[in-house]
């Protein structure tokens, strides 16, 4: 478990950038120890917020898990970026989709130099962003300094613009998507998902039949309209 603060009661978007400055730097240096050690596959960081998501604990705080196994979902990507590769002369799909959101533009929310955060084209949750990194990156480890900044600056608008939202604190799930520590060929990128619960401010997005029985899911509103609303947001 990561303390983000000594306070016990402050929201995630309250926190000043210095502590997210902090938070990034303990992540980096907990991925490292466990890149060391052989039989660690992959370092899996995330934060659950609110009541919602099902957190008991108001303190604000992540965890980090170390797991001998890729993830399943991570081991998706893989596959589809290896396949997009092996199509594309050895593109990263990853790249690929940052470089069209760029270009289209209506679905960015903020960015840099460093990082472009912005709400997919293909959007599982209504307010769902991706934070990718700009230069082609495997894991935190991969930072320099600058981008380690970057990040956390970023994560610190987020959080902040989910909060104005709807004038509370936004439950969701963050995760941050690393690759595989000891296949050093697997074709990743680095990026984290905001996974918000909230369809609106007195709805929640529960993932009912089409999402759990289908894989398919619905939302409310078109991704452009979506990151308007969250460009307006402070």
């Amino acid at each position: 478990v990561v303390l983000y603060s000594p306070e016990h009661t402050l929201p995630p978007s309250r926190l000043a950038l210095e502590n997210w400055d902090k938070i990034v730097d303990v992540w980096t240096k907990r991925t490292a120890e466990h890149a060391a050690n052989p039989e660690i596959a992959m370092v899996c960081i995330f934060e659950n917020c609110g009541e919602a998501v099902g957190v008991t604990m108001p303190h604000p705080h992540g965890q980090i898990y170390a797991i001998p196994f890729v993830a399943p979902t991570v081991e998706k990507e893989i596959e589809s970026a290896r396949m997009h590769a092996q199509e594309n002369g050895g593109e990263c799909l990853f790249c690929r989709l940052l470089e069209e959101e760029v270009a289209q533009k209506s679905r960015i929310i903020s960015a840099d130099e460093h990082f472009t955060a912005f709400v997919p084209f293909a959007a599982r949750f209504p307010a769902e962003v991706a934070l990718y990194a700009r230069r082609h990156l495997r894991t935190l480890l991969d930072l320099t300094a600058e981008e380690k900044r970057s990040l956390a600056r970023h994560i610190s608008v987020i959080r902040r613009k989910y909060d104005d939202l709807y004038g509370f604190m936004m439950p969701l799930m963050m995760a941050l998507k690393q690759a595989p520590l000891q296949d050093t060929e697997a074709p990743y990128h680095f990026h984290v998902q905001f996974l918000p619960l909230q369809r609106s401010a007195t709805k929640l997005k529960y993932l009912a039949t089409m999402e759990t029985g289908y894989g398919s899911f619905l939302a409310d509103t078109a991704p452009e309209e979506m990151a308007e609303k969250l460009r307006r947001c402070k």
